[in-house]
């Protein structure tokens, strides 16, 4: 049944049958079959219209692709003529001169038994030189369906040029030729796909042109904005007293920073900050990752800090001797004051080394070397273990240097 409906003889064949079917079901006076008062007017909708001009050289506007026609007379002839359609309505433009112009719209291949009336009946049109020009194609991608952390690069488009066919008035408004990449979802690896050419007005208003080809693969490289940078350690206020830090290790020496590349680009660490005036005995923080602005992401977000202290301890080692450096045998050099010729040493450093320091692990002195007689100050000095601190009660000596003869 489907191939008989195909076939274009069985739809005319059927056509006739129903009008035939539809004529004999009016009622007749007497045996007259053709009574001239049998007259009716059917609507058809929706008429395509045909055009007829050169359409290698020309460009026409402003005629409709449908019109409403009216037909009027015999019953038979227009049931016919409804059910086949076997018309045409035209309008003819071989002989058109470029411009606007009004022009009526015409039927043909129609029985001359009927009288038609078309809605719209004339129009006015514009026909135009038809031209083709080369155009560069621009891709466009939405910007926000980028992964965050990934940047698009510049798009490469295949054949980055296309010829546009179409109206010269028409041609001369273009100021857009697109390729747009329409993408579902957030898009963080390169892509290429096949893409719509869509050629706009300085108002992006959609241009009625023709475009060969009339798509174009598009790729977009899309990278990842990553970069690995050290965490450096930032000590913060001042380590309570008689603790000293000795060292703090991260459990995690590099982080993974994302963001856009200029911001990377300045990014060369990020840090963890450790408040050192709360630490008293070794310890472990878990502590998290500062970053700059412009850094959207970084991995790790935490990490642990391991930090080792040493306590410190403070004594006094008393009765030092002090002994004389650097004077000539032909002097002699009293000592006035210290009258003891001692001092006595603080001495602060970690605990096990302050517990066992003695006096006979210093030596404090006076350098005499380039004096002459008479009395001076001389600065004390003192040498003793590398490992502790120390600072001597008296900072000067008073001495009173003779000759010797």
């Amino acid at each position: 049944m489907d191939k008989l409906m195909d076939n274009p003889w069985f739809i005319k064949i059927l056509a006739l049958l129903l009008a035939v079917l539809l004529y004999s079901s009016v009622p007749h006076k007497g045996n007259d079959v053709n009574v001239p008062g049998e007259q009716t007017t059917e609507t058809i909708q929706d008429m395509p219209v045909t055009v007829y001009y050169d359409k290698d050289n020309l460009v026409v506007s402003g005629i409709p692709s449908t019109v409403d026609i009216t037909i009027k007379g015999p019953i038979t002839h227009v049931q016919s003529a409804k059910a086949l359609k076997n018309f045409e309505v035209y309008v003819d433009l071989t002989n058109a001169k470029i411009g606007k112009q009004k022009v009526n719209l015409k039927v043909k291949d129609l029985s001359d038994k009927l009288k038609v009336t078309l809605k719209p009946g004339s129009v006015n049109v514009t026909v135009q030189e038809k031209i083709t020009k080369e155009f560069k194609v621009e891709a466009e991608i939405n910007r926000s369906q980028i992964e965050e952390g990934y940047s698009a690069g510049q798009p490469i488009v295949e054949p980055n040029k296309v010829k546009i066919t179409g109206a010269k008035d028409v041609i001369d408004r273009i100021s857009y030729v697109k390729a747009t990449l329409e993408e579902k979802g957030k898009l963080k690896d390169t892509i290429t796909k096949e893409a719509r050419i869509q050629v706009l007005d300085k108002d992006l208003n959609k241009l009625d042109v023709v475009v060969q080809p009339g798509t174009v693969k598009v790729t977009i490289p899309i990278k990842s904005n990553n970069k690995t940078v050290p965490i450096n350690v930032v000590k913060k206020g001042t380590a309570p007293p008689g603790v000293t830090i000795e060292s703090i290790e991260l459990d995690e020496k590099e982080a993974t920073i994302t963001g856009n590349e200029d911001s990377l680009k300045n990014t060369e660490n990020v840090r963890v900050e450790v408040d050192i005036s709360k630490i008293s005995e070794n310890t472990t923080l878990t502590l998290p990752v500062i970053i700059s602005n412009g850094i959207t992401k970084v991995t790790p977000q935490t990490v642990k800090a391991t930090v080792v202290v040493k306590k410190q301890e403070e004594k006094t080692v008393s009765g030092v001797p002090l002994k004389i450096r650097g004077l000539p045998e032909t002097y002699k050099a009293e000592i006035n004051d210290p009258t003891s010729h001692t001092i006595n040493l603080v001495v602060n450093g970690p605990s096990e080394s302050v517990s066992g320091v003695r006096p006979e692990d210093f030596t404090v002195f006076i350098d005499l070397s380039g004096l002459t007689e008479g009395s001076h100050n001389v600065k004390i000095q003192v040498e003793g273990p590398t490992d502790v601190n120390w600072k001597p009660d008296k900072a000067t000596a008073k001495i009173t240097i003779t000759n010797n003869a």
